[in-house]
């Protein structure tokens, strides 16, 4: 009986560099528009469910339980209304 020599593992090779990514005004609209939806939106953008409740700065999914940012929305209004509605304590 002749003994096998374990298989090598490959070696791996050099990790690829860093990459560069131009932060320009039509790329952060474009980013931004991807994030948030209109202020006129009455269906989940994930599921395109109509099942949803407004909030002041989101429109929040039951189906899926998607919580998507509207544009141009007051955050500081949303934290009153979660406070207000006790969705979150006071600290």
């Amino acid at each position: 009986m002749k003994a096998t020599k374990p298989k090598r593992r490959p070696t791996p090779g050099p990790l690829p560099g860093p990459r560069v990514i131009p932060f320009t005004p039509e790329r952060m609209l474009e980013h931004a528009s991807r994030r948030f939806v209109d202020a006129a939106a009455t269906r989940c953008s994930k599921c395109d469910s109509t099942f949803v409740m407004r909030e002041p700065a989101f429109l929040h999914c039951y189906y899926c339980g998607t919580m998507a940012r509207i544009a141009n929305a007051s955050l500081m209004v949303q934290e009153e209304f979660e406070l207000r509605s006790g969705l979150r304590v006071a600290s």
